[in-house]
C-alpha cells in the first residue's frame, strides 16, 4: 500500500505534514490542507474542475462536504471552522469565519474574514458577506452586498435570488427552457462520468 506522501502526489493532493485528516475523510481531487488543520470523519472534500484548497489551523467538523467545481473553485482562509454537515461548493471563505452546523454555501459565495454563518443558515450563490456579518440561525443571505432574511420571507428571498440565476451560472441552463431541470441533470451527469474517466 503507498504512504501518505506517495498517494498525496499520485492525486495532486497537498496536505500538510501537521495537518490530521480522519481515516473515514474522503479527499478527492486537487485538494490541499494547511497546517495544523484537522479533517473529521465523514468530511468529503472534493475537487471537481477546479482547485480546493484550505488553510491553516482550521476544522472541518464530521460529514461535512466540501467541493470546487470547473467554474469555481473553493478557497478556505485560516483559523475557519465548518461545523458537522455543512455544504460548501466552489465559495471563498475569508480567515476567521465560523460556519455552524448545517450551513449550506453555495457557488461563486464570499464571506468575509470573521464572519458567522449560525446553524442551518444559507450563503446563497454570488453572494457577497462583509466582514463581520452574522446569518442567524436558519436565516438565508442573498445577493451582493448580502441582504439578510427569515426562510419564511420567500417572496423577499426570491426577489433577489432570481436575478442571480441559479440555473444558468451553475448549469449553463435557461431557466426559462422547456425541462430545465432534465437539462441541468443531464448536464451535470455528463460533467461527473467524464470526471471520473479523466481520474482513471
Amino acid at each position: 500500500m503507498p504512504d501518505k506522501a506517495q498517494l498525496n502526489a499520485a492525486t495532486n493532493q497537498k496536505i500538510a505534514p501537521s495537518a490530521r485528516i480522519a481515516s473515514s475523510a474522503i479527499l478527492e481531487g486537487d485538494v490541499s490542507i494547511g497546517a495544523g488543520t484537522v479533517i473529521g470523519h465523514g468530511a468529503v472534500l472534493v475537487a471537481e474542475g477546479g482547485t480546493l484548497r484550505i488553510g491553516e489551523n482550521c476544522i472541518v467538523m464530521e460529514n461535512a462536504v466540501i467541493r470546487s467545481t470547473a467554474h469555481n473553485d473553493c478557497q478556505i482562509g485560516n483559523h475557519v471552522m465548518v461545523g458537522p454537515h455543512c455544504h460548501l461548493t466552489g465559495c471563498r471563505i475569508d480567515d476567521e469565519v465560523f460556519i455552524a452546523t448545517g450551513a449550506c454555501v453555495f457557488n461563486g459565495a464570499h464571506i468575509g474574514k470573521g464572519a458567522e454563518v449560525r446553524i442551518n443558515g444559507v450563503v446563497h450563490i454570488k453572494t457577497v458577506m462583509e466582514a463581520g456579518a452574522m446569518v442567524p440561525i436558519g436565516w438565508v443571505a442573498v445577493g451582493d452586498p448580502a441582504q439578510y432574511f427569515p426562510a419564511d420571507q420567500h417572496e423577499q428571498i426570491w426577489n433577489v435570488q432570481k436575478t442571480l440565476d441559479f440555473p444558468r451560472y451553475v448549469f449553463g441552463v435557461d431557466r426559462e427552457s422547456e425541462g430545465v431541470v432534465r437539462q441541468m441533470m443531464e448536464r451535470y451527469a455528463h460533467f461527473l462520468r467524464k470526471q471520473q474517466v479523466d481520474d482513471e
